[in-house]
């Protein structure tokens, strides 16, 4: 893979192309984790010299290759769930704009009525675009009244993607427009651009239960974590792991809706909807942005 012209290239672009070796170094350790490979056979599997693997993992995330894979072992998970012990009971009484939430995208929500949601969004404009971003290329989808959809697509799988989240809302009206969803993109994968003064604009098409637990998933605060079951007792449903199990798998807004910080109760990450490498490399990003910055 030929590396980027730093010079030339957007950031954003660049924070792409490296998220393929990334991608790569974080899907060959999986795989050997057991081996505990070093750096060298990291950079050998991932298509680069260790030098180079170094530069770029630093470049991406604030952190080396050793540091960003510890942050990202089941150790490492668990440590974050216990740190994060009633992170949503303190999310409630901070409040989405808490000094606790110093290092998180701020955003503003609404949610379309139910009937809006049950005629599978007839008649509603949804404008969409592929964006580069540090996770790999993201679909931005938006409405007259904000980002209603963001989801991630490998090398070659677009069509796949955007196949994927029309199905969410088989009866809108889908039009091509990059142009009107750069901003958003702009304004996610931009840490710069984050601010309580400009909130981004966001809008839920789910049901009352989705949206319910899509908006508690907002409350887990930049690396922290939480569980399903905390969810479930924080919307009051208990016993109903398996219903906030399947809700958080159809958030229609990868990383705004921070569905990457659910676990299991032992650290698992369990699935997600967008790829377990994704979301170890979310997880990993996130910790080197606190770690950079001396957040925690």
């Amino acid at each position: 893979m030929l590396a980027p012209n730093l010079d030339a290239a957007h950031p954003l672009e660049i924070a792409a192309a490296d998220y393929e070796i990334v991608r790569r170094a974080v899907e060959y350790v999986n795989l050997r984790f057991r081996d505990q490979p070093e750096v060298e056979e990291i950079a050998r599997a991932s298509g680069v010299n260790p030098r180079a693997l170094t530069d770029l993992f630093r470049r991406w995330c604030g952190l080396t290759p050793k540091d960003f894979l510890q942050a990202v072992t089941i150790d490492a998970a668990r440590r974050v769930l216990s740190e994060s012990d009633n992170v949503l009971d303190a999310a409630y009484e901070l409040g989405l704009s808490g000094p606790g939430r110093l290092h998180d995208l701020f955003v503003v929500h609404e949610s379309m009525s139910p009937g809006e949601w049950k005629t599978g969004g007839a008649g509603l404009v949804v404008r969409y675009g592929f964006h580069a971003s540090q996770f790999g290329m993201a679909l931005a989808m938006v409405t007259p009244r904000g980002l209603c959809g963001l989801a991630f697509a490998d090398e070659g799988e677009e069509d796949k993607a955007l196949a994927d989240m029309r199905r969410r809302w088989p009866n809108a009206i889908y039009i091509e427009d990059p142009l009107a969803t750069a901003p958003y993109a702009a304004r996610i994968f931009d840490r710069g651009t984050w601010s309580p003064d400009d909130p981004l604009r966001i809008v839920f098409i789910g049901t009352d239960f989705e949206v319910k637990v899509w908006e508690t998933l907002m409350r887990i605060p930049f690396g922290k974590a939480t569980t399903y079951s905390s969810i479930a007792n924080c919307v009051e449903r208990p016993k109903a792991a398996r219903a906030i199990g399947a809700a958080v798998g159809k958030n229609p807004m990868s990383f705004v809706v921070p569905c990457h910080r659910v676990l299991g109760k032992n650290g698992d990450l369990t699935g997600y909807h967008w790829g377990l490498t994704r979301k170890r490399a979310i997880l990993g990003w996130e910790a080197g942005q606190l770690c950079s910055e001396g957040g925690s």
